[in-house]
């Protein structure tokens, strides 16, 4: 009887066949290349921690997923401990924020970048913390959750989790989310979490990218992103839950 795991194995390799069938100039037989993709995949994940800031001369391409893990989700009382960024490939780079540190010139000017496009899920919270902690407004940015809202109006789940499940056939944990991220020494847990939540980001925006286009949605988005930074400084200046363009 065939099970659950050979059928899986079955069908990858018919891929694997697939793939090399029709790439004609491949040099590798079905059963290698299955077995080297097998193994790309049980590869983990590069993940780097730095203190204060991102070193010298760190280059992750004209688009970078980025996210924040603070004390709490009150910005003027809870401080930035964490930021992870990934280029989009499949290495997250982590960094640890000091209590009272005010400065990051690495990092700020990677956010400041008019040349480098910075993905979030739910941008208006983690704009909103580095803006408060360093000064540096991120621009220009895309958020995935703006666009899960804009685009998948069949549901009102819109979580990073959902998301990857869905469109990507991802499952990532959410355990660490409420951890002690203001420790001097992150685990190997926490690490693991704040890696996920950016290493996926550049797939799910190609992904919800493609509803948007089809749903004629792309310019209502572009413009909620462009506006995204202003709604992160309404936030800090006293308007978090106002709607300014209300009658009352």
């Amino acid at each position: 009887m065939e099970t659950g795991a050979d059928a899986i194995t079955t069908c990858a390799a018919a891929l694997c066949d697939t793939i090399y069938r029709a790439n004609t100039q491949h040099k590798e037989t079905p059963n290698r290349l299955w077995r080297r993709l097998a193994e790309e995949y049980r590869k983990p994940m590069t993940h780097n921690v730095y203190k204060n800031d991102l070193p010298d001369g760190l280059d992750l391409g004209p688009m970078v997923a980025i996210d924040c893990e603070t004390m709490g989700l009150h910005p003027h009382r809870d401080r930035l401990c964490v930021v992870q960024l990934s280029g989009g490939d499949g290495k997250a780079h982590l960094i640890q924020i000091a209590k009272g540190q005010t400065e990051a010139p690495n990092l700020c000017k990677l956010l400041e970048d008019p040349k480098v496009l910075k993905l979030f899920h739910f941008g208006r919270f983690d704009i909103a913390a580095m803006l408060n902690a360093f000064g540096a407004t991120a621009a220009p940015v895309y958020c995935t959750k703006i666009a899960s809202r804009l685009v998948r109006t069949y549901t009102d789940r819109h979580g990073l989790a959902k998301l990857l499940q869905e469109l990507l056939a991802i499952d990532i944990s959410k355990q660490q989310q409420s951890s002690d991220w203001g420790a001097e020494t992150l685990t190997d847990a926490q690490i693991e979490y704040a890696a996920s939540d950016v290493l996926y980001l550049h797939q799910l925006r190609e992904a919800l990218n493609k509803m948007l286009e089809r749903e004629g949605r792309m310019e209502t988005a572009q413009a909620c992103f462009d506006f995204l930074p202003m709604r992160a400084k309404l936030d800090l200046m006293g308007w978090p839950d106002t709607d300014i363009f209300a009658h009352s």
